[in-house]
Formats: structure tokens, C-alpha cells, sequence
């Protein structure tokens, strides 16, 4: 089953549940996809929707210090249940650990000796790390081990 149409099956569950988080987060990544089909095009395979709904998390990850800052509860646990619902359509996410082995293998493989080197380094592990790392947490990694 496409992850698409695995989307329209956990709204219509969501909805005959009453799960408002899941309902609305569900409904957000749907419609980012569509708004992207619509723009380009062009009907997207499942690692371009994983990328949206990536992306998605990361806006309310970032949106969360904001809220807990508000002292409104309900909205904290609200976003905190749409980050978790959405992430159960990404793939399982590297460690930083398992994010270093790429890095020093990426070094090695490219010649990387300094920070100068930090484009190439990033242009081999971007596509090993894809969907699966936030590309912040790998930059910052690439940098450390470079620096």
C-alpha cells in the first residue's frame, strides 16, 4: 500500500474514532501532498511524500519551544500528539551515533581534511541520511568531525 493511500486510510479511522490530533495531523501532511502534486504536477512517489511529512515535523518541532513558552497546555499536548502521528510515516529515525559512521566513512571515502571540505562531505551523506536524520543534526556532526 502507497504511503498516499495509507494516509487516506488512517484519516477515515481517525475521523471514526473521534482522534482530533490524529485527524488534524493527518489531514496537514494530506494536504501539503496534494498542494505539492498540484504545484508540480507530477504525482509523487513515497519518498517525496516521507519528505513532506518530514518536513512537517519539523515545523512543530521547532514551533514547540514557542508553545511551551505560551504555559497553554492543551496546545503543547496537542502539537506533541501530531509530531508522534506523523512520525509513524517515516522511516525509523539514525542515531547520532549511527549518523557519525556515515560521516567517517563519507570522510574517508571523499579525502576530507578540513572544514573547506564540508560541501562534499554533505553531498554523500545527505542522500544516506535522507528522511531518516534532520539535515541540522547531520551538518552539525559533519562540522564537528571536520572541525
Amino acid at each position: 500500500m502507497s504511503l498516499k493511500a495509507l494516509l487516506v486510510q488512517d484519516l477515515k479511522e481517525a475521523m471514526k474514532d473521534g482522534n482530533t490530533a490524529s485527524k488534524t495531523a493527518i489531514q496537514v501532511a494530506r494536504s501539503a501532498v496534494l498542494q505539492v502534486e498540484k504545484d508540480t504536477k507530477v504525482t509523487l512517489d513515497d519518498d517525496a511524500i516521507i519528505e513532506i511529512i518530514a518536513k512537517e515535523v519539523k515545523k512543530r518541532v521547532e514551533t514547540l519551544p514557542d508553545f511551551e513558552k505560551s504555559g497553554r497546555q492543551d496546545l503543547i499536548d496537542n502539537l506533541k500528539a501530531e509530531i508522534e502521528v506523523l512520525k509513524k510515516y517515516l522511516p525509523k529515525q539514525l542515531s547520532e551515533e549511527e549518523i557519525e559512521v556515515i560521516v567517517k566513512n563519507a570522510i574517508s571515502s571523499t579525502g576530507a581534511l578540513s572544514a573547506k571540505d564540508i560541501g562534499k562531505v554533505m553531498q554523500v551523506v545527505l542522500p544516506e541520511t535522507k528522511g531518516k536524520a534532520d539535515g541540522k543534526l547531520v551538518n552539525q556532526i559533519v562540522k564537528k568531525l571536520l572541525g
